[in-house]
């Protein structure tokens, strides 16, 4: 056990790791060393950021606590602290069952865990983080929350309503990270077009990001987590116009049957769907859309999955991830729907959802044989160094791999690739 050493354990998506970035950075200032998601944690204190979304998630992160439970009854650890959607949701009933924790904290009040530490917080640093990406690209979070009512997401139980940041912080939160090294911006947000509505009456997302696309030294931007309903058009232009936005949208659709659609409170249609649809790729040439389905969602009907096959056949995405529906608790769809539909007919929707779009995928990527692309590289694994053009997202999208053969590239730099081969998801390419 190392003494004034904390261990930092993050789960669930990137909003949930700008929050440990931020509270690494408040420790350091304090005077802490910070280690995050250790494979062998040592510190005397360990703080667990954990996700509550959907039941696999939630899982994860109660058997994470208990792990830790087990380290602090052997002695292995001082002091437990557990924050984030999890403890925000159920934090009454975690104090009652897992009592040795030693505080919970919400998503939001986790900056009370340097008080109970005899420890202050540093206003100052507010926009400061350490970052725990590499360091040339960082997720950039813009607001919080959702005033969506879709009938089977627990995200607003958990975050409460939409609150956007300060279109001004969020700036200067640009400028700093420039200045430490950081080329790419992922931004994120529960839901990006909402963007604004809050604190200035009108959706500001095309503002921002035109805003953000200005600054010097941002190479790339990629916009994550959109919103299909009232769509704010403008970026298309601010797409178009600007070379450093990234020609990607990430758009959580989850269905595209009417049915479905008014079951699951989405506020849109089928045929404004498949609009949208034809609207980006009309108004940006090339952009490559990712999206998010759902099957098994109470009341999908073969009818209704069918539907959804022809779809993905139809839109075919450049990338796409798809879930079976999981109940939660206090939700419209927990409340007024019966989760009829067996696992094992969401398993096999789900199996041959993906398996369409991986046939889709393989497509794509061989069609990018022979173009060239400007990649950034992340890192180096074996004999190759491992990059992404402006299309792919950091961890969840494909990659390119270019052979070392003796050559040195470096992380964080761009070179122009020309694509010689591919497999179902990943290029392989080489240096021009």
């Amino acid at each position: 056990m190392r003494r004034n050493t904390i261990d930092i354990i993050t789960l669930g998506c990137s909003k949930n790791l700008v929050d440990s970035e931020k509270l690494m950075r408040q420790l350091e200032a304090n005077g802490y060393k910070v280690t995050h998601d250790s494979p062998n944690p040592q510190g005397e204190i360990a703080v667990i950021n954990t996700c509550g979304f959907i039941g696999d998630a939630k899982e994860e992160s109660i058997n994470m606590i208990l792990e830790f439970c087990e380290a602090k009854e052997e002695g292995r650890l001082k002091k437990l602290y557990v924050m984030g959607c999890l403890s925000e949701r159920y934090l009454k009933e975690l104090e009652v069952e897992i009592p040795q924790v030693d505080k919970f904290y919400g998503k939001f009040n986790w900056n009370e865990l340097l008080a109970d530490l005899g420890k202050e917080f540093h206003d100052e640093m507010a926009i400061e983080r350490t970052l725990t990406t590499p360091k040339h690209y960082a997720y950039l979070k813009i607001s919080e929350g959702c005033d969506r009512s879709c009938a089977y997401c627990a995200i607003p139980i958990i975050t409460g309503k939409h609150t956007s940041r300060p279109m001004e912080e969020i700036i200067d939160e640009v400028k700093l990270l420039v200045s430490q090294g950081v080329k790419e911006f992922q931004i994120i947000a529960q839901e990006l077009t909402y963007y604004g509505v809050d604190l200035y009456k009108s959706q500001k997302l095309p503002e921002l990001i035109e805003k953000i696309a200005q600054v010097p030294g941002v190479e790339w931007i990629r916009l994550h987590y959109a919103y299909p309903t009232h769509f704010p058009e403008d970026l298309f232009r601010v797409m178009r116009e600007n070379d450093n936005v990234c020609k990607y949208m990430d758009i959580a659709l989850q269905h595209i049957s009417d049915n479905m659609l008014t079951r699951m409170r989405r506020n849109v249609s089928k045929s404004e769907t498949y609009d949208l649809i034809e609207k980006f790729r009309r108004e940006v040439p090339g952009i490559h859309l990712r999206t998010t389905l759902m099957v098994g969602f109470p009341g999908e009907t073969e009818e209704d999955f069918e539907e959804l096959k022809e779809f993905v056949q139809k839109a075919r995405f450049d990338r796409m991830g798809a879930f079976a529906y999981s109940e939660e608790e206090g939700t419209y769809a927990a409340e007024a729907y019966e989760d009829s539909i067996p696992q094992e007919v969401k398993q096999a929707r789900l199996d041959e959802l993906m398996a369409l779009q991986q046939e889709i995928s393989a497509d794509l990527s061989h069609s990018k044989i022979g173009q060239e692309f400007k990649v950034i590289i992340d890192r180096k694994e074996g004999e190759y160094y491992i990059g992404r053009t402006q299309f792919d997202s950091p961890e969840v999208d494909p990659e390119v791999l270019i052979k070392a053969d003796g050559k040195r590239l470096f992380s964080g730099r761009f070179y122009q690739v020309r694509i010689t081969n591919a497999d179902d998801f990943d290029l392989f390419g080489e240096i021009i």
